[in-house]
């Protein structure tokens, strides 16, 4: 089986971005936590950065999967044996 590397690594990321998300949207209204960040609240932003580079890692990696099935029909359609 052939898998395209970024499939795993944008869940990976899809997940972790997901994540911290959530922590920054349920920890909103506590200010103490942020006073080391100037008030940024710096989970919910890099949360929906990593979930917004998970996305395209992911569907980056989805389109390449397609391709790399429709070169193995293909391929196998003209008589070449597939190995695996």
């Amino acid at each position: 089986m052939h898998l395209d590397v970024r499939i795993p690594a944008g869940m990976m990321f899809s997940i972790i971005g997901s994540v911290l998300t959530a922590l920054g949207v349920a920890t909103r209204n506590r200010a103490d936590l942020y006073v080391r960040s100037m008030g940024i609240d710096a989970n919910l932003w890099w949360g929906l950065a990593l979930l917004l580079f998970g996305l395209v890692v992911l569907s980056m990696g989805r389109r390449g999967q397609g391709e790399i099935e429709k070169e193995r029909a293909k391929a196998g359609t003209k008589g070449i044996r597939n190995r695996e």
